[in-house]
């Protein structure tokens, strides 16, 4: 039901309003269903290095490297980034990146209809390479990708999603976000743009509260 509401919605804008101009992607979670895998990831770290914050790897999904390695990795443990990013490194490189069902159809579709296309992601131009050597379409699909290294400050500012804006030169209201984290849709709200919250790395009922609309997935979206 919620994809079938939020079809109408966008299709109607589309139609008669010819509204959205511009669809703005985060990755993890989004555009791939990798966040199970980095919170397995995360999870090792987390009991490893805070033991005694129990479920941390859920506190700080959407966030930077930098902002992890900022708030948890510093003082006593600033001497363990390098060995984190190293492992971090090796894990990226064996990763799945599966993309989230219906993805491919709807992004194609949108493109079709003269949408333009961005990905905005924390992840960086390394994790970004590995990315592009599992997906050879991949950069195809985009208009635009914007990584962390396009950013002056991190989600859940919005710094980022008003650079992919200003890039695919499309106003804000022109504008709809896709995210699944809570960074994520408190940086697509902060800069003003239509939010979409995929329930993919927490509940519907988690991410209602920032978003516009809730979906599972991308299957059955089209725009007539």
């Amino acid at each position: 039901m919620a994809v079938r509401t939020f079809l109408f919605t966008f299709a109607a804008a589309m139609e008669k309003k010819k509204h959205f101009r511009a669809a703005l992607f985060d990755l993890d979670g989004v555009v791939f269903d990798t966040e199970p895998q980095y919170t397995v990831f995360w999870g090792a770290q987390c009991r490893e290095f805070h033991p005694e914050h129990p479920g941390l790897e859920q506190e700080i999904k959407g966030q930077t490297l930098v902002q992890i390695y900022d708030a948890w990795f510093s003082g006593p443990l600033a001497d363990k980034q390098a060995l984190i990013t190293e492992r971090l490194d090796r894990y990226e490189q064996q990763m799945d990146y599966c993309y989230v069902t219906g993805f491919e159809a709807f992004v194609e579709r949108l493109r079709r209809e003269g949408v333009k296309t961005a990905v905005v992601t924390s992840s960086n131009c390394a994790k970004m390479e590995v990315v592009y050597g599992k997906h050879p379409e991949f950069k195809g699909l985009f208009d635009a990708i914007l990584t962390s290294e396009d950013f002056e400050r991190s989600k859940p500012d919005p710094d980022c999603y008003l650079k992919a804006a200003r890039r695919l030169q499309a106003g804000v209201g022109e504008c709809v976000v896709f995210e699944d984290s809570f960074n994520g849709l408190k940086s697509g709200r902060a800069a003003g743009m239509y939010v979409v919250g995929l329930a993919t790395t927490n509940s519907a009922e988690a991410i209602r509260p920032l978003c516009d609309e809730v979906i599972g997935s991308y299957e059955g979206f089209a725009i007539p």
